[in-house]
């Protein structure tokens, strides 16, 4: 099959890892796959990949309205690939965010296209009509929608009537395992990691979702008892804007005394170069999963294949696929229930425990399994239209 799979950036977002994931593990299955996203001039993907690549270019410029920025990314999809789609052509379409949905609903409009499939991983609750209707509009006219987790299928039955199909994420356990001290050593050089004490990581920088507000209320219960300790708060690439909540971060981490020049306990990395990322894992402590809301979490997968205990938010999706065995359960809605999971972590840390969650986890989470399920799913679809497709 000759497949392209749409996402909406090139940053490092859970949903793009998906999606570049996904495309690695469908190409090894004998397929031929094109990923594609929007990016400016001089951006490509945060991390090599196998596939082809076809960036639609968009413009250099601070955005300050969000349904404008979101409507350029739309119509930069629909031109490029009305003109792509002219030398081009493939058995199934499939995005992975609203955007791309909206682009191919017009390309289907036009009749340059027959179909699309759409993955779900999580909805945003816009109050902005537009965004609205463009992220319903992105569901409803799939001819497939997929979800990677049954939290968000319930979701998708409720708001949309539509039986959507589930597809598992994944993790590579060997990238995630192997280890390199030297690699330690430059990461904590170039962002200032000093580890006199046990190290909390956060994954997906500061946003409201991600409960990282409380979850600075919880490291300040937590250096009661380990006073060098460390939160480092990596990633956060994101198209939303999330700056009034950040503001309120940085004024409650003032207020808490955190950040002094003398004593940095609260480390804010930013986006991280991709090669990093198993060694944050490794470097750490626990990992702290608070989300109050999420479309899976692979950072679950990603910190236990590293070798590293988890504190996570005891909601759905993690508890569809996650146990006591796997993680420390915390209430994300409490900061002193954040601090304990975090202390139990620190304090019971079991390597043969870890391991042995991840090994299962990794078994049950293949992108080898999502990519059968893909192809499946697919292959429903060319049947339907009466295209053969090996």
């Amino acid at each position: 099959m000759k497949i392209a799979l749409l996402t909406h950036s090139v940053n490092p977002r859970g949903g793009v890892v998906h999606t570049l994931e996904l495309g690695e593990a469908l190409r090894k299955a004998g397929h031929e796959v094109t990923v594609m996203a929007p990016a400016t001039l001089g951006q490509d993907f945060f991390r090599v990949t196998s596939c082809k690549v076809e960036l639609i270019r968009i413009e250099n410029r601070l955005d300050t309205d969000l349904e404008d920025m979101v409507e350029r990314r739309i119509n930069a999809y629909v031109l490029h690939l009305t003109n792509f789609l002219r030398v081009e052509s493939f058995d199934i379409f499939h995005t992975h965010d609203g955007i791309g949905g909206n682009a191919l609903i017009e390309l289907k409009r036009l009749g340059l296209i027959n179909h699309f499939v759409r993955t779900v991983h999580h909805l945003d609750d816009f109050l902005q009509p537009k965004l609205k209707l463009w992220q319903e509009a992105s569901v409803l006219k799939a001819e497939k929608v997929l979800c990677v987790s049954n939290l968000w299928r319930e979701k998708i039955a409720r708001q949309f009537s539509i039986q959507a199909h589930l597809v598992n994420n994944g993790v590579d356990p060997e990238r995630f395992r192997k280890v390199d001290l030297d690699l330690l050593e430059a990461i904590k050089k170039h962002l200032r990691i000093d580890l006199d004490g046990p190290m909390v990581l956060a994954m997906g920088g500061i946003e409201k979702r991600k409960n990282t507000l409380l979850l600075l209320e919880a490291f300040n219960i937590y250096r009661l008892q380990y006073p060098m300790a460390k939160l480092v708060i990596a990633g956060g690439a994101t198209l939303l804007d999330h700056s009034e909540y950040v503001k309120e971060f940085n004024q409650r981490l003032t207020e808490l005394g955190l950040n002094g020049e003398y004593l940095k306990s609260v480390i804010v990395t930013g986006p991280v170069d991709d090669s990093f990322v198993p060694g944050l894992y490794q470097l750490a402590t626990v990992v702290a999963v608070v989300s109050v809301k999420e479309g899976f979490g692979l950072v679950t997968l990603e910190s236990l294949c590293s070798g590293t205990p988890i504190a996570v938010s005891q909601i759905k999706p993690f508890t569809e696929y996650l146990t006591s065995e796997d993680c420390y359960w915390i209430d994300p809605k409490d900061a002193k229930s954040i601090a304990s999971g975090l202390t139990l972590a620190t304090q019971q840390f079991d390597s043969q425990r870890v391991n042995r969650s991840a090994k299962l986890l990794a078994q049950a989470y293949s992108w080898k399994r999502s990519a059968a399920t893909h192809v499946a799913l697919y292959r429903q679809i060319l049947v339907k239209e009466n295209i053969v497709c090996l």
